[in-house]
């Protein structure tokens, strides 16, 4: 395998104007030599944050973007996110954050937490701006955390992925639930159990990501453009100018076996950003270019799964290999309640499901979690495993909105080319097994194994029916009333729901102008390309 026939080259990014590719000497558009560490879930992730920034000192730099940041949300037993990120800021850090301005609070959005967020790391000496330069409706979703040290680069890291740095996040594989919990249907309790993943990434791909968050910073157009934000800053007297950043460091030396590609989306805006004037959609191109790839398992885990347009490359990649499958873990009910939010939610899903279920058939497997308890188990995880070599995890979701109108970030990660890449020291990753990795980690939780636990797990045609068999076993334990020993496993299958023509009707039109918009131009939605 070369990387080239499982990453986008430069070209096939289709945007020149970044200097994420132009910025490596050889002109690759990823980097190798990477040691990337997968940190399932919130708590996992906030305690190796918490022990990274404790270690920076005067002189270093921590930047990051959120879509939501709750500055009393806990990173470990005694510390916020804000007193976490302030406290670095005190002692001489360079902090620099940049969170999604959002919506207004009544509308269930995160406007005011962002602000406040904000407002402590200043006051500690950092600079945290609220940055709105998105489509109207739409988000920055980009959740990254980039620490870098002049003089020690060998405590450089970046953490990109799905977890925001906000309520409901800080849960482990229990599922019980985060203390400091996000409103959510009601069908998820007090606690609503929460499932994600986010990427410990140390060597080469820390300059990469630490681009990203550059070119974002050094935009020079305004952080927003509506005139009763502009009047309300004025009042507040917030900080609406990005300071400068000091000169970036050269890249961490390699010091493992993994090559990293950094995959985007940003919508194509009137004013254009200067990195993506016309947009970026290399998450949609990779997927689909790694979707063709596929012969053996298709493994996602994400959020929402909407859109047949956005399924197309699943429906392809079915219908091209025989012997493909493709196993699913999404949430069993939306975070959301009512008669007027929910529908559109299942339209959008519905949209998705139908076509690939009828390319795969019985290759097809779509299970939702639930907790020992028998609460559902929200999965916010993004992430894409395809024949155990490339695996994708970010903050994008499988639909149109992730694909094409909001900011997103991704990592694909693939081995090192093992005729081109010499042994390093230091990798905590056995060089070809990272995807693997954290398929058998995923798939261990949603078994109930122990760690190990997994050899019946490695073939691809096992591992898919040794998910049906729990979640069979499951699935009838709770129609026989739950009554006796709780067999293992927490997974059970995804029943599409069942919506009247009156419904889809007004839903539809609902779900594709506001829940899952398509930022492409008419001719390539015609072409049926990204």
């Amino acid at each position: 395998m070369h990387p080239t026939e499982w990453l986008l080259t430069a070209v096939e990014r289709a945007n020149p104007a970044t200097r994420l590719d132009s910025r490596h000497r050889d002109g690759s558009a990823w980097s190798a030599g990477n040691d990337v560490v997968p940190l399932i879930h919130g708590r996992c992730y906030f305690l190796q944050l918490a022990a990274c920034v404790d270690e920076m000192r005067a002189g270093d730099l921590l930047l990051f973007t959120d879509w939501r940041g709750d500055p009393d949300q806990r990173v470990n037993d005694d510390v916020t996110v804000a007193e976490l990120f302030s406290r670095a800021a005190s002692r001489g850090v360079g902090v620099k954050g940049l969170m999604w301005r959002s919506h207004l609070d009544r509308l269930a959005f995160s406007e005011q937490e962002n602000r406040h967020l904000g407002e402590e790391i200043e006051a500690a000496g950092g600079e945290c701006l609220r940055d709105m330069r998105v489509l109207p409706g739409g988000s920055h979703h980009q959740k990254f955390v980039v620490l870098r040290h002049p003089g020690r680069p060998e405590l450089d890291v970046a953490f990109v992925g799905g977890i925001d740095l906000c309520h409901s996040r800080r849960d482990d594989d229990n599922h019980e639930g985060d203390v400091q919990r996000q409103p959510m249907a009601r069908v998820y309790g007090h606690r609503p159990p929460w499932h994600d993943v986010q990427l410990a990434i140390r060597g080469p791909a820390v300059g990469d990501v630490e681009t990203v968050f550059r070119e974002r910073w050094e935009d020079p157009a305004p952080l927003t453009r509506n005139p009763v934000n502009f009047v309300a800053d004025l009042l507040r007297r917030e900080d609406r100018t990005p300071g400068a950043l000091p000169p970036q460091l050269p890249d961490p030396e390699p010091r493992g076996h993994q090559t990293v590609q950094l995959l985007r989306t940003y919508p194509p805006r009137l004013q254009g950003y200067p990195f993506a004037p016309k947009g970026e959609r290399s998450v949609a191109r990779a997927n689909r270019k790694v979707l063709s790839h596929a012969r053996r398992l298709i493994y996602v885990e994400d959020q929402y799964l909407w859109s047949e347009e956005v399924a197309r490359c699943f429906v392809d990649a079915l219908r091209a290999s025989p012997q493909l499958r493709m196993i699913v873990v999404i949430p069993h009910y939306p975070d959301v309640d009512g008669g007027v939010s929910l529908p559109p939610n299942e339209v959008g899903r519905r949209l998705a499901i139908e076509p690939i279920l009828a390319a795969g058939g019985e290759r097809v497997a779509v299970y939702g979690p639930e907790n020992r308890a028998g609460t559902p188990v929200y999965v916010h995880a993004k992430v894409c495993v395809v024949d155990d070599l490339w695996c994708s995890v970010g903050s994008d979701n499988v639909n149109l909105r992730s694909w094409t109108h909001d900011s997103e970030l991704a990592c694909a990660v693939v081995p090192d080319d093992p005729m081109g890449s010499a042994d390093v020291p230091g990798s905590e990753q056995d060089p070809m097994t990272l995807a693997r990795d954290i398929r058998l980690r995923l798939a261990r939780e949603h078994l109930d194994r122990a760690a190990g636990d997994d050899a019946d797990l490695i073939d691809p045609v096992d591992a898919f029916n040794a998910f049906a068999e729990s979640a069979d076993r499951l699935e009838a334990w709770t129609r026989a009333g739950r009554g006796g020993a709780r067999p293992p496993g927490r997974l059970r299958p995804y029943r599409i729901p069942d919506l009247s023509e009156k419904t889809r009707a007004w839903a539809t039109p609902v779900y594709r102008a506001m829940l899952d918009p398509d930022a492409r131009s008419r001719s390539l939605r015609r072409a049926g390309d990204f």
